[in-house]
């Protein structure tokens, strides 16, 4: 009988755990991933309706140039500026190997994207994560130590807390020989986006979604911003990797909506009002939390335990996410799902705390 020696060349690491995605009967309250309450734009439908399905025979077109063209319209840049991929966490992961070559550790928060140190374990690349103070604040003297790249969101997941640019300018300036990567998946819920930072800074990209603010978490569409150097190395590996990351209805559904600009501020404008109001009731049911400036809320129950408190919202069908490390086990991170939806998580609370 074989001892199974192949065993020995397998790859081991410890994988990266998706939000659920539950299949239940009845009526679901959906606020554990944070995916947009509100469907697409109109007119990603009408991008549908309008595609040939014959034109699926063909491959897609491999460097996405009608998607890579509108992304660089509508944040005034050039086209060999705007890297696309399959989701942010695609463009992330392409970024890591791409970048982060050296023999020095990246830095990323110790309560972070839980994705970071999933990457850096599967590429062999060697990582520190700086400790968020005690109120969850990214503190840019912890990246001012020898590196071999950085990145961060901001705002943070799943803390909600956003870096002011002027703290994101003092990393930058502290790290002008690696690469510097603000994940901004959030941005469009609150704070002032990296962006304008560009000009200042080669060595900085900045990596957004249509998953969040979009509503097109299915269509799996995220975006890199930088500088050309930048764009061509991310271009050359992934044309090293794999061709055709994009196929044609993300392409095009992804080029139309941003044409939609009302419907795009109307949708995060509820959102963000729906969040507002989400702080004051929270806090009338006994939660803590940090300001967050996303679409969700990362809070601390006070009259029962996070770890119960899921247990029981999920027995009546209202998932929300909850994570089982030190600092984040106190905690549960609530989407900001349409007014309705709130009120039954809010009636939800009540009756279970006793409230």
């Amino acid at each position: 009988m074989s001892d199974k020696k192949w065993r020995g060349n397998i790859r081991r690491v410890v994988p990266y755990v998706p939000g659920e995605q539950p299949k239940v009967e009845g009526q679901l309250i959906k606020l554990n991933t944070n995916e947009n309450p509100y469907p697409p734009s109109p007119l990603a439908r009408r991008a549908a309706e309008q595609m040939d399905m014959e034109n699926y025979r063909l491959y897609p077109d491999p460097a996405a140039t009608k998607l890579v063209k509108a992304l660089a319209a509508e944040y005034g840049v050039s086209d060999k500026q705007v890297f696309v991929g399959v989701g942010s966490d695609d463009v992330i992961a392409m970024s890591f190997l791409t970048f982060f070559n050296s023999d020095k550790p990246v830095l990323f928060p110790d309560v972070s994207y839980s994705f970071y140190d999933v990457w850096a374990d599967l590429f062999k690349i060697p990582y520190e994560r700086p400790m968020l103070d005690g109120s969850f604040n990214i503190k840019p003297e912890d990246y001012m130590r020898t590196n071999g790249g950085i990145v961060f969101p901001n705002p943070n997941a799943p803390t909600g807390v956003y870096l002011e640019l002027d703290n994101v300018r003092k990393i930058l300036d502290a790290n002008r020989d690696v690469i510097v990567i603000v994940d901004e998946a959030y941005i469009d819920f609150g704070g002032k986006s990296a962006l304008t930072l560009l000009d200042e800074y080669d060595n900085l990209l900045v990596v957004r979604t249509y998953s969040k603010s979009r509503s097109m978490a299915g269509l799996r569409i995220g975006y890199a911003i930088g500088g050309e150097e930048l764009i061509k190395a991310l271009n050359d590996v992934k044309y090293s990797y794999n061709s055709y990351t994009m196929n044609m209805a993300a392409i095009e559904l992804g080029a139309a909506v941003l044409a939609d600009k009302d419907y795009f501020n109307e949708t995060v404008a509820k959102i963000v009002n729906t969040r507002e109001n989400a702080k004051v009731r929270l806090r009338e049911l006994g939660f803590t939390f940090p300001d967050s400036k996303t679409n969700f809320i990362f809070a601390r129950p006070s009259k029962i335990t996070a770890k119960e408190l899921f247990e029981e919202l999920k027995k009546r069908n209202i998932y929300v996410r909850y994570f089982t490390g030190d600092r984040v086990k106190d905690h549960l991170r609530i989407t900001i799902g349409t007014d309705e939806e709130m009120e039954r998580f809010y009636e939800a609370v009540r009756e279970i705390q006793g409230a």
